[in-house]
């Protein structure tokens, strides 16, 4: 119900529009490193003093125009010429849904390309992010095609997919980021239940760090981390073949602590308008977020924006059933 909650208020458009037009006073701030890509480098750079680099995320997604799409491709170029211009320790998350995935495979694709050479030629590597399952298969056909001409590709691996395992084996040999999952998947193709995630996600974690060449452990909870932490030192796994990954604004303690530690670690750097969605989302991937942010994030007119589409979302819902 908790998940369902915040996957509605992600799809409300009020309260979407009111965070685009009030984000920085609504506490946008805490959640993304900037709305612009200047506001975003000098994000970075902070990071970076920390020892800590960064993957860096356009946000938007589920694109259905074409002019839409070359916008996201053209502010994604730019954001390439940043990091590099800048000589700032960061790489690229795209969405192929934001690049056109939704409108015609082959024009997402030459998007992507597009996107790849560049990051290539700076030797920037590029994460290519993972959608709901409807676009997954897809996704992955991206990165195999892509893969013939450049290296610098990877992506992500959603434990709660049944055929998580088989696809985590097939890309071993490519840097993969390994999550617990975001969106809400019918029980035909996911686990429903937390408790056999978080076993699957472990699961996947070893294999991959005994067998792949780069294991982006993406998650907050301090219990997988320690496990992980154990699990490395029992089995000799050196730092350079790992890292952790948390998202910014999150656990930022932590984050300091594991990068004090000699750990590598990436901080997941979103920018933009659109980070309503995306926070919402966070919050339905793991409610326990709530509990790391909340404090620094909701203010009173944050919190009457979610009372007044929490009230839509009830009724909306209320009168489905009827």
């Amino acid at each position: 119900m908790l998940k369902d909650f915040f996957i509605g208020l992600s799809q409300n458009q009020f309260l979407n529009s009111a965070a685009k037009k009030y984000g920085l006073k609504m506490g946008a701030q805490h959640v993304v490193a900037g709305t612009n890509i200047a506001e975003t480098i000098e994000s970075i750079k902070e990071l970076n003093r920390h020892g800590i680099s960064c993957t860096v995320d356009n946000l938007g997604e589920f694109v259905f125009e074409k002019e839409e799409a070359l916008a996201a491709k053209e502010q994604i170029l730019a954001v390439v010429e940043a990091i590099h211009e800048n000589e700032v320790d960061a790489h690229i998350s795209l969405k192929p849904s934001q690049l056109g995935l939704d409108i015609d495979y082959d024009f997402c694709k030459s998007n992507i390309q597009e996107i790849v050479a560049a990051a290539h030629k700076y030797g920037i590597f590029v994460n290519f992010d993972m959608e709901d399952y409807g676009r997954l298969q897809p996704s992955f056909d991206l990165l195999d095609e892509l893969s013939a001409d450049y290296d610098n590709i990877g992506t992500v691996i959603q434990a709660y997919f049944f055929r998580a395992e088989e696809d985590l084996h097939k890309h071993k040999n490519y840097r993969l980021r390994i999550v617990k999952g975001a969106y809400k998947e019918p029980a035909e193709y996911a686990y429903q239940d937390k408790a056999t995630i978080d076993e699957n996600y472990i699961k996947l974690i070893e294999w991959h760090l005994l067998n792949g060449k780069f294991t982006s452990i993406a998650t907050h909870d301090h219990n997988v981390i320690n496990h992980v932490k154990r699990f490395v030192k029992e089995h000799n796994i050196s730092n350079d073949k790992f890292e952790f990954q948390m998202l910014y604004g999150f656990r930022k303690d932590m984050q300091l602590e594991l990068a004090k530690e000699g750990y590598n670690f990436c901080t997941y750097v979103p920018f933009g308008q659109d980070w309503y969605g995306y926070f919402m989302r966070r919050l339905a991937e793991r409610p326990q977020n709530m509990n790391l942010i909340v404090k620094q994030v909701f203010n009173k007119k944050t919190n009457t924006m979610i009372g007044l589409a929490a009230g839509a979302f009830a009724l909306g819902r209320l009168t489905k059933k009827k």
